[in-house]
């Protein structure tokens, strides 16, 4: 990056350490005008800053009005931050003077070690390790802007208090806040849980629980779609399709490791302390079910690779501030396969996996939009997370890393982000909002296949322990159908539509013609409606194109008379008259080459 570059928002760190700054500008204005909050957390985030505070109160509109009144001038002083340390026993009793029971608890959960900085700007300090700008004067008083206020647990953990999460964004300068409120205007209405639910393609239930979404009829029919699609398509590339229990003992995670670097992720049903009875768990993934499939029986070289696929319902305890529509839920199904393969086999199966991947979100319309991470170990945190010794992690990451060169995949390196058995590949995708998750993993396994035994017999007659991948093709589908919304606004591609066509009848006349019509599109395989309601046509077409149907026939007295039919398209408008075949063949044409109209 060039020199002029480094104290732009073009630089990813310059751009972190502003709303880094612009948080403790937050936090400073909140104890200005509440002092009897109590102060959590304010980091950076993707996409702006927030802070977590303890208010005796509610937050509302009037609040974040008037604190970024207190924000602007807090800049406009031109605070000089400065930064120090303390030892730990001094800076406990610091923040004990002050009153801040959450940095004294931050504070004692430090290392003995470490070194325990603070930041001051006026008569604001705070706990932080920085780094931060060095004056608030370098920020833009009228370019920030309070976005939202929600609750969020202290820590994440839903046993502990529900403090008061302030999210914001800042820019250098006032046209660029304008342009993101615009963007963000447009992308409220692009929001699946917006459209998802406008259109009724999902809801929730209060008292059914947090990340735990019913899929009405339209939701639940364009996720069979995808499923089938999926399924189908695996087959054709060899994938032995299994259907696997969706809990089992606590024996089996512990075989897998699960029981031990993923407990608090998974509902269990008994007590998971008590050996003497029973105890059982929801699966989160499927790798520990699937491999029983390979270990039926004894397996040769010449049985591998092994594709087995699954379209599998997983159940994981997500914490409740990170619950979102359809995108981190608790409950959802996902395109899971696992291959078990040679070490030889290595490179073309992988290199399989993710064309099978790009093949399948650039066909739905999402893979323009994707970005790939090389998610790794730390190791720093051998032992905590992950298995393995430090030369077989890097043996697998130097593996997969000369995959990926070969394969000339661009990625960036996300580290402690690998699964605790190995490295993986991790296809990312932004919701509307800017926030990323990972839509399709692809990850490199050579520990577990020991764990559980599943040798094979090599060409020389000798027991060989193979490599495993673990991949989806399409992700989860809830998260899927959630960015396809978005993506579309609501506005499916006709061969993934819930309805593809609605006949709406001009007269009472016309409504046995279209019924006939209908029943004839339904016998090839197409989803119709017939609108009888007693409405003007007007009506019915703009309620049709509310309801994003991609075609609608409107059917009057001439087409009767003529024996066709008048489709209109929602984006291509009226496409004239008719033939019934002639509609037949253009559907068939749109929804078999997966057009994205």
């Amino acid at each position: 990056m060039s020199e002029e570059n480094i104290y732009t928002f073009e630089n990813k760190d310059y751009r972190s350490t502003y709303w880094h700054t612009c948080s403790h500008v937050l936090a400073q204005a909140v104890k200005r005008l509440y002092p009897e909050v109590k102060l959590a957390i304010g980091p950076s985030i993707e996409g702006g800053f927030y802070y977590d505070f303890d208010a005796p109160f509610n937050f509302t509109q009037e609040h974040l009005d008037a604190l970024e009144a207190e924000m602007r001038k807090i800049c406009k002083e031109k605070l000089k931050l400065e930064r120090f340390e303390l030892p730990r026993a001094e800076a406990i009793a610091f923040m004990q003077e002050k009153d801040e029971p959450y940095k004294v608890e931050l504070i004692n959960d430090l290392p003995a070690d470490a070194h325990i900085s603070f930041y001051k700007q006026g008569e604001f300090v705070d706990l932080c390790a920085g780094p931060h700008l060095d004056s608030t004067g370098r920020i833009k008083g009228n370019a920030i802007k309070l976005t939202q206020c929600c609750g969020a647990y202290w820590r994440g953990d839903s046993n502990r208090k529900m403090l008061q999460r302030i999210y914001a964004v800042a820019f250098p300068k006032k046209e660029e806040l304008d342009e993101y409120l615009k963007q963000r205007e447009e992308a409220l209405k692009r929001d699946h849980n917006k459209v998802g639910r406008d259109l009724e393609y999902f809801t929730t239930v209060d008292y059914i629980g947090q990340g735990l979404p019913i899929l009405l009829p339209k939701g639940a029919r364009v996720i069979q779609l995808l499923q089938r699609w999926v399924e189908d398509v695996e087959q054709k590339r060899g994938y032995l399709l299994t259907k696997t229990p969706l809990m089992a003992k606590r024996e089996l995670y512990k075989i897998s490791g699960h029981w031990e670097h993923y407990l608090d992720g998974m509902f269990i049903l008994g007590d998971p302390h008590d050996e003497t009875k029973e105890c059982f768990a929801l699966r989160p993934m499927t790798c520990p079910f699937q491999y029983q499939v390979y270990l039926n029986r004894q397996r040769s070289y010449r049985d591998l690779p092994m594709r087995l696929g699954e379209t599998s319902t997983l159940f994981r305890n997500e914490d409740s501030g990170e619950m979102h529509g359809l995108i981190r839920v608790r409950q959802f199904t996902i395109s899971e396969g696992h291959l078990v393969l040679r070490p030889d086999q290595l490179e073309e199966e992988f290199k399989g996996c993710l064309e099978l991947a790009k093949y399948c979100l650039g066909t739905v319309g999402l893979l323009d939009k994707c970005t790939f991470r090389f998610s790794q170990w730390d190791p720093a945190n051998p032992n905590n997370k992950y298995e393995g010794t430090k030369e077989q992690w890097d043996e697998a990451q130097r593996v997969m890393g000369q995959i990926l060169d070969d394969l000339d995949v661009k990625y960036e390196i996300g580290i402690d982000e690998a699964a605790f058995y190995g490295p993986k590949l991790d296809i990312q995708y932004k919701n509307v909002f800017g926030k990323e998750d990972t839509l399709v993993t692809i990850q490199i396994d050579m520990l577990l296949a020991q764990r559980f035994g599943m040798y094979y017999i090599d060409e020389n007659g000798e027991k060989a322990l193979p490599y495993i991948i673990h991949r989806t093709s399409l992700g989860c589908y809830e998260r899927t159908l959630a960015y396809l919304l978005e993506e579309y606004a609501g506005a499916l591609p006709t061969w993934m539509a819930p309805e593809q066509v609605r006949f709406l009848p001009v007269t009472d006349r016309a409504a046995d013609y279209c019924a006939d019509a209908a029943k004839a599109l339904e016998a090839q395989g197409f989803r119709v409606e017939v609108d009888y309601r007693n409405e003007k046509i007007g009506k019915k077409i703009r309620d049709a194109q509310v309801e994003k149907v991609p075609y609608m026939v409107v059917v009057g007295d001439r087409d009767m008379e003529n024996g066709t039919v008048s489709p209109r398209h929602r984006v291509d408008g009226d496409l004239g008259a008719m033939s019934l075949d002639d509609f037949t063949a253009l559907l068939r044409e749109v929804v078999d080459s997966k057009a994205k109209k």
